[in-house]
């Protein structure tokens, strides 16, 4: 017999155009506490539609959506959460990513018009398209609550990965929260950290410092690292989470100025959303690539071939290229 291939259908496009029915699934039920009511016993659609007040028709509705997402699991008339959610979207749990799962949201209605901001000249993007003139103290605030719920766990992640005990100052570039120091510090007492960032957002990395109870050790100083002069005290360089924002010329140049400001030995990692060195992916670098498009920014996805490149082109040695998450962040470090 002959094999007849099999014959194209319009399924994955569909689920593809309908992505963001998903989305709205997962935020409504975060923003509902769904997810805390199931764990602590609401496992029933009766027991859900009365925990989080809504009309248990509406609660079957969401609960079978969430079934079919594979984030709850039902055994009969009963749900239970996933152990991702369990995990991560119950309130209370120390690992608690509810206000990262919400972070997009406000970017729906600027997703819709992408076509608009993809036909946008040149001459009308900016270096830094979130980062404008109207980002304030409480949209860094908005913006940093929701990065510090999940940012914590790569910082955690970071430092398992990376024995930095030996060395005395890490200076963060763009560090946001102060994550990736708040744990250093935490790890090491005599480790000093600095984390460099725009004035909104230090404003917002000094509250978080303070919270944690390291600001004998952790400072933020107010730093556009693209050009003004980097601290040259620090024997350890972090940039995490930042990469897309910016255009090839400028990491290149700012990884040149990492490589200028470090002691001999010093080294340097970049944590970020880059693609494969063949351009096929992953998705979620690709998106935050795309993303700065409806940010009018002039950054994009970045490759691991294109990170080596800036590295070697700045005079680092012994450049490796690791896997930090799966299919969404990878780290490549370098020595001076």
């Amino acid at each position: 017999m002959t094999d007849i291939k099999a014959r194209p259908d319009t399924v994955r496009l569909q689920r593809i155009s309908k992505a963001f029915w998903e989305s709205a699934a997962l935020m409504s039920a975060v923003e509902l506490g769904v997810f805390t009511a199931v764990s602590q016993g609401a496992n029933t659609i009766e027991r859900v539609a009365d925990a989080v007040d809504i009309l248990p028709v509406n609660a079957e509705r969401l609960l079978t959506a969430l079934t079919a997402m594979e984030l709850v699991e039902r055994d009969e008339d009963t749900f239970s959460n996933a152990p991702d959610v369990e995990r991560f979207l119950v309130e209370g749990q120390p690992g608690y990513a509810g206000p990262w799962m919400l972070f997009v949201k406000p970017r729906w209605d600027k997703w819709g018009r992408l076509t608009e901001h993809l036909r946008l000249k040149e001459e009308d993007q900016q270096i830094l398209g979130m980062y404008d003139e109207t980002f304030t103290v409480e949209r860094a605030r908005e913006y940093h609550e929701a990065t510090y719920s999940i940012g914590m766990g790569a910082a955690r992640r970071f430092h398992r990965q990376v024995d930095l005990s030996g060395w005395s100052k890490i200076m963060d570039l763009g560090g946001g929260s102060g994550c990736y120091c708040i744990v250093a510090a935490r790890n090491n007492p005599r480790i000093r950290c600095e984390v460099l960032d725009l004035p909104p957002v230090v404003a917002v990395t000094t509250e978080f410092i303070q919270e944690n109870d390291v600001a004998d050790q952790v400072t933020a100083t107010a730093c556009d690292f693209t050009r003004d002069p980097l601290p040259t005290d620090a024997d350890v360089a972090i940039m995490a989470s930042n990469l897309p924002q910016y255009s090839r010329e400028i990491i290149s140049s700012v990884v040149q100025r990492v490589y200028d400001a470090l002691p001999p030995g010093g080294e340097f990692h970049l944590i970020g959303e880059m693609i494969d060195p063949d351009g096929r992916g992953p998705l979620a670098p690709a998106l935050w690539g795309l993303s700065e498009a409806v940010n009018h920014s002039t950054g994009l996805a970045h490759s691991t071939t294109d990170c080596t490149g800036y590295f070697e082109s700045a005079g680092f040695t012994n450049i490796s290229v690791n896997e930090f998450i799966p299919n969404t962040l990878t780290r490549v470090t370098g020595y001076k």
